[in-house]
């Protein structure tokens, strides 16, 4: 295969049922999907929305070229019509989304697409796997960056990575999060953002000495020099040699030790009294960096102890972290019949995973006064949310309500797509992450909090919530009765 065409990554079934639709005559009814979780991911309170860039990209490059046609045809499944429609594909319909860098919530839409249902089902597949690596990389890369308070967090994951692709995603998701840089060169080159990194073990154990590892580094970077300690023994050797480096080489040369780096050990204790030594060394202003599997917990429990921490080096738990699953979903909601959007629900014996059915919008509200977020809420679509009060109700428990006052409304998701063309100016990576620092800085510290978060407020509208408890009736009303075995009793 030349060139990888990203449009057949899709579920076989989301083409057996394109061919069931085309063949019913359906290939230009509209229906409406929404995507979303029904669990924050890393039992956390809130989650960061990711995946949205590279859904634009998708869409606009939609299609089945002549080789995708071929194999399709070669596995027996579809009629040579349908594989003619499949030739001319486009995306001619509408998609809604969360920008990139908001915290969103389980089982509020994050994603909407308005289109002939072909169009939205073939989708389905790639648009799911993108919100699900956007989405956990953004948002495990947001829960160190506000366990670390403002300490520079650099992304050093690539390594660790299911593949370069996922490397560069993650690291773009974590530059979006607040990180202030990454050891990725691809990402970087890429994306124009900071890439750092300085030396690993290999580079000491390579010398005859660490004294000469390090003074062979200070020399290639005199500039920036930032010394990996732990290869032997951080205070009775690392530590020192660095010193004896600064002292010979950089200090007598007009430059500065910047850094050591500590990698391994008790990185609370080794870290205090590392920065003793350096002070008594003359050495105040040389900084230190942690790292070794870093997470929001071992960065919170650090700080407890009192570690001396001026930047961080963390990346195996933003590309692969603990729990690391959202599980987005995309389901119909609505179908257009003559002009008229007929909500659409699906059912479970499991009550969580009752959709909420209907083509709706989210809303979010703040408080005039503080600037916090005070939950939000999910309306049909033609719905007016009032401008001087209203009541959140728990759709899970209607005797938990909470009625607001003095706020003020925004309507969360963003047109991206509009038949067709793309009328969303994507912003940049660096505005992405202002972004995200606004938005975060709205949530609770309670809702922020890396243990028993305190849960946010996504409450549907009461006519919505209505039309959930009616759809859900009527489709219990339609369960098929009949007989197993004339001795057996009829069971639904």
């Amino acid at each position: 295969m030349k060139n990888r065409n990203l449009t057949m990554m899709t579920d076989f079934y989301e083409l057996t049922m394109s061919q069931a639709y085309f063949k019913a005559g359906k290939k230009d009814e509209e229906a409406v999907f929404d995507a979303f979780f029904r669990k924050n991911p890393l039992d956390g309170g809130y989650a960061v929305m990711g995946g949205v860039d590279r859904i634009i990209k998708l869409v606009k490059e939609a299609h089945f070229n002549d080789e995708d046609i071929e194999y399709l045809r070669s596995t027996g499944q579809f009629t040579e019509d349908f594989l003619a429609y499949l030739r001319d594909f486009k995306f001619t319909g509408s998609i809604y989304a969360v920008p990139d860098g908001t915290p969103v919530f389980a089982n509020e839409p994050i994603l909407t697409v308005k289109a002939p249902i072909i169009e939205a089902q073939i989708l389905e597949t790639i648009l799911l796997s993108y919100l699900n690596a956007g989405i956990i990389h953004t948002t495990a890369a947001r829960r160190v960056v506000e366990a670390a308070e403002g300490i520079g967090i650099m992304e050093f994951g690539a390594r660790r990575a299911l593949g370069p692709d996922a490397a560069v995603e993650a690291s773009k998701c974590a530059m979006i999060a607040g990180c202030v840089g990454t050891s990725n060169v691809l990402a970087g080159q890429e994306y124009g953002f900071p890439v750092l990194g300085t030396m690993a073990h290999s580079l000491v154990t390579e010398a005859d000495s660490e004294y000469e590892a390090f003074l062979n580094y200070a020399k290639a970077y005199p500039n920036n020099c930032i010394l990996l300690v732990d290869t032997y023994d951080v205070l009775k050797s690392g530590v020192p040699n660095a010193i004896r480096v600064a002292k010979e080489f950089l200090i007598p040369n007009g430059y500065q030790l910047k850094g050591i780096r500590i990698d391994s050990g008790d990185l609370a204790y080794l870290s205090k009294e590392a920065k003793k030594m350096l002070i008594e060394a003359g050495l105040p202003d040389t900084k230190v960096c942690l790292s070794n599997g870093l997470n929001e917990r071992t960065i919170k429990a650090l700080k407890e102890q009192g570690a001396v921490i001026d930047s961080i080096g963390l990346g195996d738990n933003i590309v692969l972290p603990d729990k690391a699953r959202v599980g987005c979903v995309y389901k119909n909601v609505a179908i257009n019949h003559n002009g008229e959007f007929v909500s659409r629900i699906k059912v479970s014996n499991e009550a969580a995973k009752a959709i909420t059915p209907g083509y709706k919008k989210v809303y979010r509200f703040y408080d005039k006064t503080t600037g916090y977020a005070l939950g939000d809420v999910i309306a049909l679509h033609e719905e007016n949310i009032p401008r001087n009060k209203f009541t959140l109700i728990d759709p899970n428990n209607e005797a938990n309500r909470l009625t607001i006052k003095n706020y003020n409304i925004r309507e969360l998701q963003e047109a991206i797509f509009v038949d067709g063309k793309l009328v969303w100016e994507d912003p940049t990576i660096a505005e992405k992450q202002a972004y995200c620092n606004k938005e975060m800085a709205t949530l609770y510290p309670e809702v922020k909090r890396i243990d028993n978060p305190h849960g946010y407020y996504v409450d549907l509208t009461r006519k919505l919530l209505e039309l959930k408890k009616e759809l859900i009736r009527q489709a219990k009303e339609q369960t098929v009765t009949y007989d197993i075995d004339t001795k057996l009793e009829k069971r639904l």
